[in-house]
C-alpha cells in the first residue's frame, strides 16, 4: 500500500546509472551526490553505489517538468564531480598514466 501512495505522489520516474573506472570513484561520487534530506515534497531521489563501480540515481516528481529541473540540477552536479576527479583524484590520474 505504502508502495502505491508513493507511485500516486510522485508519478514521473527516471533511474540513472552512471559508471565509474573504481568502485571508490562511485562512493566518492555517492557521498558527494547524496541529496540532503530536507527535499521539497515535489521531488524526491535516491541514490546509491554498489560494488560494481555504477553510481544508481532515481528520482521521483510530481510533474515531468519538476523532474527535468531536478535531473539537471544532478547532471550540472555530477559534471562537477567528475571534473574534480579528473584534476585531482590518485585513481583517475593513475589510469591516465596508464593508458598512454
Amino acid at each position: 500500500m505504502a508502495a502505491a501512495m508513493e507511485t500516486d505522489q510522485f508519478p514521473c520516474v527516471l533511474t540513472v546509472q552512471v559508471p565509474f573506472p573504481t568502485a571508490r570513484l562511485a562512493s566518492v561520487a555517492l557521498q558527494s551526490l547524496q541529496v540532503d534530506k530536507e527535499l521539497p515534497p515535489a521531488s524526491d531521489a535516491n541514490t546509491t553505489g554498489d560494488q560494481d563501480k555504477t553510481l544508481h540515481v532515481e528520482y521521483r516528481a510530481t510533474t515531468n517538468r519538476m523532474l527535468r529541473v531536478a535531473v539537471n540540477s544532478f547532471m550540472e552536479s555530477l559534471n562537477l564531480v567528475i571534473e574534480v576527479m579528473e584534476h585531482l583524484d590518485a585513481d583517475v590520474l593513475a589510469a591516465e598514466a596508464h593508458s598512454t
